[in-house]
């Protein structure tokens, strides 16, 4: 028989088997964290000092709302969008009325202008007028003195040997010299245009080539060839009806009439139409007789 038969036995007794499960559960779960944890931390981790780190205080106003700024942005983009829509206005008002006067001030020039020139106009009509109503009486007056030419002279010429140079030059103008010479006096009065010919507008060659055709003779129509037209006469030497020239034989740049007495008609310029002055008034270059 064993010593220890009659032996109490110093084992524990057995736990029951669900309370084993359940510790081995609890442990289980315990292990597990600890593994968690432990993978989580770093490896090299150093253990964690408290700080107490002292934040600044905030003696701002609170923030505003993030709708509060957008509506204060938008108004103020709003009344920025009016002020520079009103300039706008205003400079485009600004310039209409700048055009407005600057037009109004060209119309008003435009019909100063117009009254002008209407006035000019009347003026110059009227004038016409007068002058033509005179032409008619010189030109009845000179056909009846043509007429009565030849008589006239030799009387003229015995009872006044101290008549005028006008007077003078109609009582030795006599035949188709005389014609032209009428012809000639009778336009004086009448306008200076370049390139006319009649019958209330004349240049000077114009008026030599239409005096000389009233007699039937045909001129050249320009200054040059009429300078050479005929046979070249000295100025100590002319008659009634000579053509005058001013410039260079076949290169004359105006001509006008000898109407006997010292003076010449001509239409000189569009200042002085077509006039009556004595040679000393302009001296001609040279002359020509047709006649």
């Amino acid at each position: 028989m064993s010593h220890t038969a009659h032996i109490t036995s110093h084992r524990k007794p057995r736990r029951s088997a669900s309370k084993m499960a359940l510790r081995a559960g609890v442990a289980g779960g315990v292990l597990s964290t600890i593994a968690v944890a432990g993978a989580a931390a770093p490896a090299n981790a150093e253990p964690v000092h408290e700080t107490t780190v002292e934040m600044p205080t905030l003696t701002d106003a609170p923030a505003k709302p993030a709708s509060t700024v957008s509506t204060a942005a938008e108004a103020t983009q709003q009344i920025a969008f009016e002020y520079d829509r009103q300039a706008r206005q205003e400079a485009a008002a600004e310039t209409a009325l700048k055009d407005a006067k600057k037009a109004k001030a060209e119309a008003d020039r435009k019909a100063e202008a117009e009254k002008k020139a209407a006035e000019a106009r009347q003026k110059a009509e009227q004038k016409a007028a007068e002058d033509r109503a005179s032409r008619s009486s010189d030109r009845s007056s000179l056909r009846s003195y043509s007429a009565a030419t030849p008589a006239s002279s030799s009387s003229s010429s015995s009872s006044s040997p101290s008549s005028s140079s006008s007077s003078s030059s109609k009582s030795t103008a006599t035949g188709s010299a005389a014609a032209v010479v009428a012809f000639a006096r009778a336009q004086v009065g009448d306008a200076y245009v370049m390139g006319s010919t009649g019958p209330n507008a004349w240049d000077c060659s114009g008026l030599t080539q239409a005096a000389f055709r009233s007699i039937g003779v045909d001129l050249p129509r320009v200054s040059q060839s009429q300078s050479t037209a005929g046979t070249q006469v000295g100025l100590n030497n002319l008659k009634p009806g000579d053509i005058l020239y001013w410039g260079g034989a076949g290169s004359a740049y105006h001509v006008g009439i000898y109407v006997g007495g010292g003076n010449f008609v001509g239409a000189q310029n569009s200042g002085t139409g077509v006039v009556e002055r004595p040679l000393s008034y302009d001296p001609p270059t040279g002359a020509v007789r047709v006649l």
